[in-house]
């Protein structure tokens, strides 16, 4: 597969969480040496030809450099108002969207994601019988949708694969496997055991 960079989905960087269940900023913990926003940023901006970052607020602390860097248009909508306002400022049709707390993104697999179906309006996993909404590739026609649900307070993501307006491919664990991709890209950080689970040898691992 090319390495060149994507210029025909930018990578949006969800960014504003308030990290409840971790009790500590999660943007700022750090994984091998680098802080986990540091990590998917930089990750981002090696695939993508624009990266867009999403915040509630300005973070000065925050290394943006070479990203477009947006602010939620509709506050305390979590994740779904991220992904909406990255939609809306976005140049291409469409986003891979990750949150910032996925240490062990994987470049393959993106690339996979965004080049898996240039006429869905989503493409998201299904894992363990869960979606993945913040690991997954969206058109712009889904923020219309989004902002109707964000008024109305619905806010899981997920909920949008069940409007029939959209084309929404689900990909199977199995379609990763066949590849040689392991599904590590797609484990995040909600609580201090999972950061020790992320810290630990690879080799350790399952």
């Amino acid at each position: 597969m090319s390495r060149h960079v994507i210029d025909n989905v930018s990578g949006l960087l969800i960014a504003g969480g308030k990290s409840r269940r971790m009790g500590q900023d999660k943007r700022f913990l750090r994984v091998g040496g680098l802080s986990v926003f540091d990590r998917t940023r930089t990750l981002l901006m090696s695939t993508f030809s624009e990266t867009i970052v999403v915040l509630a607020e300005p973070i000065p602390s925050l290394d943006v450099h070479g990203c477009q860097v947006a602010y939620d248009t509709i506050p305390d909508a979590g994740s779904l108002g991220g992904l909406y306002t990255g939609l809306t400022v976005a140049s291409q049709p469409k986003v891979f969207a990750v949150a910032c707390d996925m240490p062990f993104l994987d470049a393959k697999v993106i690339r996979f994601m965004a080049s898996f179906d240039e006429t869905a309006d989503v493409v998201v996993a299904e894992l363990g019988g869960r979606f993945q909404p913040m690991h997954a590739v969206y058109s712009k026609r889904c923020a219309q949708f989004l902002k109707t649900m964000a008024e109305r307070q619905d806010l899981k993501i997920q909920n949008l694969f069940q409007k029939e307006e959209l084309r929404v491919d689900v990909v199977g664990a199995e379609q990763f496997s066949s590849l040689g991709m392991g599904l590590r890209s797609f484990s995040n950080i909600n609580t201090p055991e999972d950061l020790a689970f992320a810290e630990a040898p690879i080799s350790d691992k399952p």
